[in-house]
């Protein structure tokens, strides 16, 4: 009792947001009202109402993000300027075989190529700290870590780009085919994950969920290199619509949290059998980390594919004039859905912990990349346009 009462005073002595804001938090708001003012100044003429509202909720998003994370404001600079310098340097898609800067760092594919190789580089000098309790090489990793990050995205923000340079002026939010959605999930992944980082103060966890991220990679390059997929190609019907550029990025925040959960989940599941005397236990996550950022990843990532499943029955209305029609895609979801439910309800309702809820997070990711590969592999219906 003491201690709690001790700690509602502390949360009361707390300064609120406002009194935690910096010259550096006000000058990063007012850069990104600027960059907005600017984006509607140059392509106001050609954004319908549902693109304004989207571009202010973003802008809105970014401060936030800048202002809870500092780290992030570097980030987010550094993509949108190398973006719009890449942008920049198009007057037509045949210019990125010729133009050094596209050709080797800042064209989609070149970018993306960065982002895969950076990836596994980071794994491996995670799995280095992690083996030799050296911190520099954990710092080497998240640098890594950052920079494939930031590689991804500025392929996907280029890419986009690009769709509206290709012949016909396409042009759409590059999430519509598994090509892009991989790059998407391994940015959002990686960038979740340095948060938790940054949060836990550790790179003990890195090499676990680096494992995840770069075999996503893995099968990138092998959708890249032996089905062309990274090809620019016209969207089918049933993805020309806006619901296909809110649905898509909140559904993959919550299959990037899931597939963190799953990593720590194979880490708990190690460290549970390391004597506490070892000096493995001195460099793996300790049991409290893994748990509190499993719990926490996990309900981030309920909320955000709760809200994505709503999206789209509200999609499938439009599109196909019901909101549920027992597709095997919609299906498969439900299953994902109620699976961590029931895992968020166990362990907020019953208080339950440790192995079985480690195994249960693991098994988890299994059920969800079933959800969103499998059945496009191996089931047929009205999500039949995303089968490989």
């Amino acid at each position: 009792m003491v201690a709690s009462r001790e700690e509602m005073y502390r949360q009361m002595r707390r300064p609120s947001l406002w009194q935690r804001l910096t010259a550096g938090d006000w000058a990063w708001a007012a850069l990104v009202a600027a960059a907005t003012a600017g984006t509607f100044q140059v392509l106001g003429d050609v954004m319908n109402g549902y693109e304004v509202v989207i571009t202010l909720f973003t802008a809105g998003v970014m401060i936030g993000i800048g202002w809870h994370w500092s780290a992030s404001k570097t980030y987010m600079a550094a993509v949108c300027s190398l973006s719009l310098f890449a942008v920049m340097r198009y007057p037509a898609l045949e210019v990125a075989q010729t133009d050094f800067f596209l050709q080797y760092l800042l064209s989609s594919q070149s970018a993306i190529m960065w982002m895969s190789a950076l990836f596994p580089a980071a794994t491996l000098a995670y799995g280095v700290s992690l083996f030799t309790g050296h911190r520099f090489t954990g710092r080497v990793a998240s640098t890594l870590t950052w920079f494939g990050a930031g590689a991804g995205l500025v392929g996907l923000l280029v890419r986009w780009h690009e769709t509206h340079l290709f012949a016909g002026g396409i042009g759409y939010i590059p999430v519509s085919n598994l090509y892009e959605v991989f790059v998407l999930f391994a940015v959002i992944t990686a960038l979740i994950y340095l948060y938790y980082e940054k949060a836990q103060q550790t790179y003990s966890m890195g090499f676990f969920v680096l494992l995840v991220i770069t075999a996503s990679v893995g099968f990138l390059l092998w959708y890249h290199f032996d089905r062309g997929a990274s090809q620019i190609e016209p969207l089918v019907p049933a993805l020309k619509s806006y619901w296909m550029k809110i649905h898509v990025p909140t559904n993959f925040i919550g299959y990037g949290c899931f597939a963190i959960a799953a990593m720590l989940g194979v880490a708990y599941l190690i460290r549970a059998r390391v004597p506490d005397d070892s000096k493995w236990a001195e460099r793996l996550p300790t049991l409290k980390q893994i748990d509190d950022v499993s719990y926490r990843s996990i309900a981030l990532g309920f909320a955000f594919f709760t809200v994505a499943t709503i999206l789209g029955a509200l999609w499938a209305a439009e599109a196909w004039g019901a909101y549920w029609s027992w597709d095997p895609k919609e299906t498969w979801a439900l299953i994902v859905w109620l699976n961590y439910a029931a895992w968020l309800h166990l362990r907020y309702t019953k208080g339950l912990r440790g192995t079985p809820m480690a195994w249960w997070a693991v098994i988890g990711l299994f059920v969800t990349t079933f959800a969103f590969l499998g059945v496009n592999m191996f089931l047929s219906g009205l999500h039949s346009y995303g089968e490989l």
